[in-house]
């Protein structure tokens, strides 16, 4: 079942990218000969007007074959209307650029349906109290319930863990809910040094609770939807961006990458743990998507997206084998990318094995 999960996430990615680009191949008048999903050899295919709809073997990808494309026969003259590389530079970025940026839009509409049918969040009710910690000494207990911090409430954990970590480690005063009765606590959060996601060693101020793991499901009009949502986008937008960054550093280490055996597990997982869980992992694999695409990468379309920015800046296009040299150097890259993510999956289904 997770590999049936893992294809409608990824066909779906998949379909969404490459949509992008056909339809403003089709608004530019640009001839669209193949939209594929997936690589190599047809499975099966319909041919509609011009265009062959096809899926093929390989599901780790798809494209869109535009007139003109991977041929060195002479166009007709009609064909060159209609050929992609006839076109001004402009609507060949927006062309290219729209693949991305439809992976971005599609993880930006399925946060704000998350959002508006209802997201799990954790109570303030206290699972754990950590020994010799402020909220230990200070007299609070497993099983109460956080109410106020510092006369401000809170009903989410994540409300409290913020409203702490702004106090920057002030004294705080926190009113719990114990039974019938209201208790107020006294302390001082104590510094803990930790590595965050991206690897960095930030010091934050704790007092010593874990949270029980109660959730309550939250549920937001439209309109405060559309705004949790775009915030919730762009975040993962902007973790992917930086965690990239420190990949490139080092900070965040290379057998962190996973592959197609790691997408297959946390599909089937997200699936088992309910619909907000597995849609929520297809909006995040969306954004990945998008982010990575636009890198400029040769042979990913933000290769080709840098390649026209150049010709808008010269005034004319790259050279043809400038243009063969850099795709060959991004093709290797890319195998090279896969091969380690393939080995990462490997090595961690010996490791859980063992």
């Amino acid at each position: 079942m997770s590999i049936l999960f893992a294809i409608i996430a990824l066909g779906a990615l998949i379909f969404i990218h490459e949509l992008g680009h056909f339809l403003f191949a089709k608004a530019f008048k640009v001839g669209v000969e193949k939209f594929s999903l997936g690589f190599g050899p047809k499975i099966f295919g319909k041919q509609v007007g011009e265009t062959e709809y096809l899926v093929s073997a390989f599901p780790l990808g798809g494209y869109v074959k535009m007139v003109g494309e991977g041929e060195e026969a002479e166009l007709s003259e009609e064909d060159k209307k209609r050929s992609f590389a006839d076109k001004p530079v402009l609507q060949r970025i927006v062309i290219v650029a729209a693949g991305p940026v439809f992976n971005l839009l599609f993880a930006y509409l399925i946060f704000i349906v998350l959002f508006m049918v209802g997201v799990p969040s954790l109570t303030t009710k206290v699972g754990e109290v950590m020994p010799d910690k402020p909220a230990a000494r200070a007299g609070i207990k497993t099983g109460d319930a956080i109410r106020t911090v510092n006369g401000r409430p809170v009903t989410r954990w994540d409300e409290f863990a913020k409203v702490i970590a702004e106090g920057k480690g002030a004294p705080v005063q926190v009113e719990v809910e114990r039974g019938q009765s209201r208790l107020n606590f006294n302390m001082v959060p104590e510094k803990r040094v930790a590595k965050n996601v991206l690897g960095e060693t930030v010091t934050q101020p704790i007092i010593g609770v874990v949270a029980a793991g109660e959730t309550v499901i939250d549920h937001f009009p439209p309109g405060e939807a559309i705004v949790k949502g775009s915030a919730q986008c762009w975040n993962v937008i902007e973790l992917t961006v930086l965690s990239l960054v420190r990949l490139v550093e080092r900070a965040i280490p290379l057998d962190n990458i996973g592959g197609p055996i790691m997408i297959v597990k946390m599909a089937g997982e997200q699936a088992a743990a309910g619909g907000v869980s597995f849609l929520a992992f297809v909006a995040l694999l969306s954004v990945n998507l998008g982010v990575l695409n636009l890198l400029p990468v040769p042979i990913l379309d933000g290769g080709h997206l840098a390649f026209f920015v150049i010709e808008l800046v010269l005034g004319r296009p790259v050279s043809k084998r400038t243009r063969e040299i850099a795709q060959q150097v991004g093709l290797v890259l890319l195998i090279s990318l896969m091969m380690l993510a393939f080995y990462n999956d490997i090595a961690r289904m010996f490791a859980s094995k063992a």
